[in-house]
């Protein structure tokens, strides 16, 4: 088994190939398309080679080329839990004409419980079980492999588990801990290491608490929280902290679509694609 972090997106995505078979997992914004094959040319793979795509949830940003990537062969496969949700971003996407995006085409997709899906990645050689880990959104899955690697998706990361004690989030990282995971690949944020495995074909980074952002940045993410809370503009928020305005564009995203979402998780999930 290996995992193949592609780094294209905004949104981690990756590819985990098995003995007769690979997936997708997530694929990030539209718009991303020409990004993501030329990616999977620099890692020396082909769209052909990629069975199946799974998406963690369907949000724009994990589920946006999913339909692109498709029609050059692998198949959107689905949990029952996540039908519902298929469409639910469309037209947001659509609003934007300059920005190439198809609907997913139900005709086409692979629509089961989690326990089959699961059976089916097995049979590329990826040993896997499927959970509803709703939380983030109600159409979330997890994917946890060969018992020890688990990908998230937008479930908040295990540093934030204290502000979500009772909550969804918690009960959903509580069932996932149960199996003891090795490695955890978050959506948007660095792979945490829980115990030791062998890693040398998975990408990961630990988190370290020792090494964490400035103070000072710190202080402006947790302003352009507080005015975001008072319904300030982007343009008056950049006036009062004189901050970048795509900083404050990337703050404000991640604070409105990440529940409860802590100053520190915020920068994670920026520093993640270099910014």
């Amino acid at each position: 088994m290996n995992i193949i972090e592609l780094k294209y997106s905004s949104t981690n995505t990756y590819i985990i190939q098995g003995d007769k078979g690979c997936i997708l997992f997530d694929t990030g914004l539209a718009g991303t398309f020409g990004s993501f094959l030329r990616e999977l040319g620099e890692k020396g793979l082909k769209v052909q080679n990629i069975d199946y795509i799974l998406i963690s949830h369907f949000h724009p940003d994990h589920m946006g080329i999913a339909e692109l990537i498709a029609e050059l062969g692998p198949k959107i496969m689905i949990a029952d839990f996540q039908k519902d949700f298929v469409h639910g971003y469309d037209d947001v996407i659509m609003r934007d004409p300059h920005t190439e995006f198809k609907p997913v085409d139900d005709n086409k997709v692979v629509c089961t419980s989690a326990e089959s899906m699961a059976a089916i990645l097995c049979k590329l050689g990826i040993d896997s079980q499927i959970f509803h880990t709703p939380g983030h959104s109600d159409d979330s899955l997890s994917l946890l492999v060969n018992g020890e690697y688990l990908f998230v998706g937008d479930l908040n990361p295990l540093y934030e588990l204290e502000l979500h004690k009772g909550t969804e989030i918690g009960k959903s990282w509580d069932m996932l801990l149960s199996y003891s995971p090795a490695v955890v690949y978050y959506g948007h944020a660095k792979a945490a290491i829980l115990r030791e495995v062998n890693i040398s074909q998975a990408p990961a980074v630990e988190i370290n608490s020792q090494e964490r952002a400035s103070d000072d940045l710190c202080k402006l993410v947790s302003k352009i929280m507080k005015y975001i809370d008072k319904g300030y503009s982007i343009d008056k928020i950049h006036k009062k902290t004189k901050a970048d305005i795509t900083f404050i564009n990337d703050v404000a995203r991640m604070y409105l679509t990440h529940q409860n979402v802590s100053v520190q998780g915020i920068l994670d999930r920026i520093e993640i694609k270099g910014r």
